[in-house]
């Protein structure tokens, strides 16, 4: 006589691996969401800024992001914490997806036709508090179907994704012709990357009872001692990726310039430039992420990838600090690929395993989501004083993100849950 085994509760470990089509849809939605990330990021709010305020574009684009980056770092976490006590027949995580990728296409068609400071500000503010709705639930994705002993594979293709995105966004710029035409672009490819996830998502419903559950453990945890090893490490975690993440961001941001002002390369050449050295990057970074993550997996340690690939991006840094071509940047994306490459995939890995509770993954993961938002706040408003007080020096901004790159790596050391 057979039985059906009783169905997995959403806020149980995972124990099966989700299958390569759910990989496949993770990675497809995580590619969407760093092309709607970035692409504004690097290319099309560099070239609004320079439209609406041409003296003052550097200052301008550096507000511009670190506005949006602190929506993101509201929304992130808030968004993470809802979608943990989402109740709905497609799960917890999905209906926040879709909300989310609807909001954004109407947010980033918005910003395509701004021309003031404010509306630009508006625009991109709203933009990141609506892809954050679906960063959010989608990240704790990951702790919700994915066991750890496959976190460190899962992490690489998430971040070889994430990557691909990036260096698929470089290029829309290139090939289009107008600034409201390349958003577009990115609104059509966040919709259709979506899909594959939303229809077979393996979200799992959350019950009446898993939500009475959850309330209950939040109610002991307020009332007894947690143990404050897991939470020192969760805290940890936050700090080194927050540093990691802080060197990636000034690069990112000022990488246009970097090119077009600071290699006298011209609009058009830099723009061809973004593309090359993002293209490279991606590929070590696809590589190394891979790799990592596997190897990772299978000695079953994280943090000496974690340091020895901070090591590398610091190295990177360095590389572009005493750069004068543009054959040399394209050492240091080359080397800078290799080191973020195993960091992403190793990283992500490392944080699911310090979250404190099962039924608070999205609140946590949106928490740790907060330290890769931060920097797009910090490094903006760092590069701002840095600005003012010393001129655009982009060797000085490149010794700062090798520095905190270097401190980030050191300080993992105090993460001692994980090995």
């Amino acid at each position: 006589m057979s039985s059906l085994a009783a169905p997995r509760s959403a806020l149980a470990e995972a124990t099966q691996f989700p299958g390569k089509l759910w990989v496949l849809g993770m990675c497809l939605l995580n590619a969407g969401i760093m092309i709607a990330f970035f692409v504004p990021i690097q290319v099309l709010l560099a070239q609004q800024s320079a439209a609406i305020v041409p003296g003052s574009k550097e200052v301008t684009l550096a507000w511009v992001t670190a506005s949006g980056a602190m929506s993101s770092t509201i929304f992130n976490p808030v968004w993470g914490s809802l979608s943990d006590r989402t109740m709905s027949r497609l799960g917890r995580r999905v209906p926040w997806i879709i909300g989310g990728v609807l909001a954004s296409a109407a947010a980033l068609l918005f910003l395509s036709g701004v021309s003031t400071l404010p509306t630009l500000v508006a625009g991109w503010v709203l933009s990141q508090a609506a892809i954050n709705a679906i960063f959010a639930p989608i990240v704790a994705a990951v702790p919700d179907q994915v066991p750890v002993a496959k976190r460190g594979i899962v992490g690489g293709m998430v971040a070889m994704s994430q990557t691909i995105g990036v260096a698929v966004g470089s290029a829309i710029p290139m090939l289009t012709d107008s600034v409201r035409a390349g958003y577009i672009v990115v609104i059509v490819l966040l919709v259709v990357s979506s899909l594959l996830y939303i229809f077979n998502s393996r979200d799992v419903p959350l019950t009446a009872a898993d939500l009475a559950l959850a309330r209950s453990m939040d109610e002991q945890r307020h009332q007894l001692k947690v143990d404050q090893q897991v939470r020192r490490d969760f805290k940890w975690a936050f700090v080194t990726r927050f540093l990691m993440q802080f060197g990636n961001a000034l690069m990112l941001l000022f990488m246009f310039y970097w090119l077009e002002d600071g290699l006298n390369m011209g609009k058009a050449a830099a723009e061809r430039g973004v593309f090359v050295l993002t293209a490279i990057y991606a590929l070590m970074t696809v590589i190394t992420a891979v790799i990592g993550g596997i190897a990772s997996d299978r000695i079953g340690r994280r943090k000496p990838f974690v340091i020895g690939s901070g090591m590398v991006v610091a190295l990177a840094f360095t590389i572009l600090m005493f750069s004068h071509s543009f054959a040399m940047t394209v050492v240091g994306a080359i080397v800078m690929g290799l080191g973020f490459g195993m960091y992403q995939a190793v990283d992500f890995a490392l944080i699911t395993q310090v979250l404190p509770e099962a039924e608070g993954r999205g609140r946590d993961m949106g928490i740790l989501n907060i330290a890769a938002a931060l920097p797009q706040v910090g490094a903006p408003l760092i590069s701002i004083l840095l600005i003012l007080g010393y001129g655009v020096s982009y060797p000085l901004l490149f010794l700062a993100a090798a520095t905190v790159s270097v401190l980030g790596s050191i300080l993992v050391l105090q993460i001692k849950t994980v090995a």
